[in-house]
């Protein structure tokens, strides 16, 4: 009875091992999710609106306009006039991302250029792991440039 215990309790510690040595590292999970937005970014400059659809996850939310985009179909509804025509109106590119300690949510923010590549604004966008390795983007919003002058402090 006591070597199966012993043998169950060192089956338990080699599982849990292996569970814990298969989760990819904070690090690797920043650069998955860079990918992932480089990749986004690239469907603009592709003219490809149903692999920008594959990014978006189905219960998205974009913040397009006066009042929210909710879901998928929505989403690519409003985003497909931005895949007409030859030349991409805008691009966006990271320069940020942080994940969560759980390896489950993401942020990535960047610049935003228009057609001339001149800085335009920057999106913030927050991706969900999926499956491993495939994340989607679940909020969405990009604001614009602005010279509002110094800041009141906070308090």
């Amino acid at each position: 009875m006591r070597l199966l215990s012993i043998g169950v309790m060192v089956m338990s510690i080699l599982m849990l091992a292996v569970a814990t040595s298969a989760r990819p590292s904070n690090a690797d999970l920043a650069r998955q999710v860079m990918a992932a937005e480089r990749a986004f970014a690239a469907t603009m400059r592709a003219r490809d609106l149903d692999a920008f659809s594959d990014f978006v996850d189905q219960e998205a939310v974009f913040f397009s306009g006066v009042a929210p985009v909710r879901g998928r179909a929505a989403i690519v509804e409003v985003w497909r006039r931005y895949y007409q025509g030859p030349q991409a109106p805008f691009s966006w590119a990271p320069d940020r991302v942080e994940v969560l300690d759980s390896g489950t949510l993401a942020y990535s923010g960047g610049p935003v250029y228009d057609a001339a590549g001149r800085q335009v604004g920057r999106f913030n966008s927050i991706w969900r792991l999926q499956a491993p390795g495939k994340w989607k983007v679940v909020f969405d919003r990009a604001e614009g440039m602005c010279d509002c002058g110094p800041k009141a402090p906070m308090h």
